[in-house]
């Protein structure tokens, strides 16, 4: 039976049909009460063990209620219940992929002249300045800078001055870094709508917004250490701030292992005022290669 199909034949048996208050809340009352039942049900089996021999049949019976309840909430808020269903099955993708097949994961410019890919391997070291300013932070790639030297600009120390490895590691595991791409000088000018669209400024302020965002919930979680699971609601705003960009096609899993590598590198260059970061594109990996060496 499909779930549409379900969903029609139990609204015959609606006995408080309509779309009034009453006839909203009860079936959403009953989804509450047969979630206890199911409960009180699973707490019979713990108590009384091989002698709760209906146990089985009382599980399935409860959820054919908590379906039927499901199907009658649906109808009255004008909700298909196949939709839903198939939504949800997205949903859980998304957050918990399987493995991708060999070959399948793409670079967004693969097809693009070399110059304006991203390298594939990077060795980027992080340095701290005294400028007439106060301390800044220095990128360099084979002693050449990269960008502006950057501090927290903030009143106290929180260590935003690194914050590059961030957009480090979503070029790392996510191939998608319009920031970088401007400091790396590989913006895909061959194609004039992809350099306004995706290596433009707006598509910047959107990724320093991202890192912003993570970074506000990363400092009330003890920057991340420790963390292995970010909150749902966190990637999805993320999501939704790039659903008009080339990187929406990667999930909510991909974001999550692309910030928890870029705070596991950063946490260790504040900890050491610098460092050797490590970016390999094809490996998706962003790694910390040490503090730096002064003879």
């Amino acid at each position: 039976m499909q779930f549409r199909d379900f969903q029609k034949q139990a609204t015959r048996y609606d006995q408080v049909p309509g779309t009034s208050e009453k006839s909203m809340i009860v079936p959403l009352l009953g989804l509450a009460g047969e979630v206890g039942t199911l409960l009180s049900e699973y707490k019979k089996y713990l108590r009384d063990g091989q002698a709760h021999q209906q146990f089985g049949y009382a599980v399935g019976e409860e959820l054919g209620d908590l379906l039927w309840y499901v199907a009658t909430v649906a109808t009255k808020f004008g909700l298909d219940l196949d939709e839903i269903a198939r939504g949800n099955l997205e949903k859980i993708a998304n957050r918990w992929p399987v493995s991708e097949a060999a070959g399948t994961y793409r670079l967004f410019d693969d097809n693009f002249p070399e110059h304006e890919q991203i390298p594939r391997r990077l060795r980027i070291i992080f340095g701290e300045e005294e400028t007439p300013k106060g301390i800044r932070v220095t990128m360099t790639i084979n002693g050449i800078a990269i960008g502006d030297a950057l501090s927290d600009n903030a009143p106290e120390d929180d260590g935003y001055r690194f914050h590059d490895v961030f957009h480090l590691s979503y070029a790392a595991v996510l191939e998608w870094s319009p920031i970088m791409r401007s400091l790396l000088g590989v913006k895909r000018k061959s194609d004039p709508t992809v350099d306004d669209l995706e290596d433009g400024a707006r598509a910047k302020i959107i990724e320093e917004l991202v890192s912003q965002l993570v970074f506000t919930y990363a400092r009330v979680h003890n920057f991340l250490d420790g963390v292995a699971r970010l909150d749902y609601h966190l990637l999805k705003t993320i999501h939704s701030l790039v659903a008009d960009r080339q990187v929406r096609i990667r999930s909510l899993a991909e974001w999550e292992m692309a910030i928890l590598q870029g705070y596991e590198v950063w946490r260790s260059i504040r900890e050491h005022v610098g460092g050797t970061v490590d970016v390999d594109l094809l490996g998706r990996r962003l790694s910390f290669d040490g503090p730096i060496v002064t003879n």
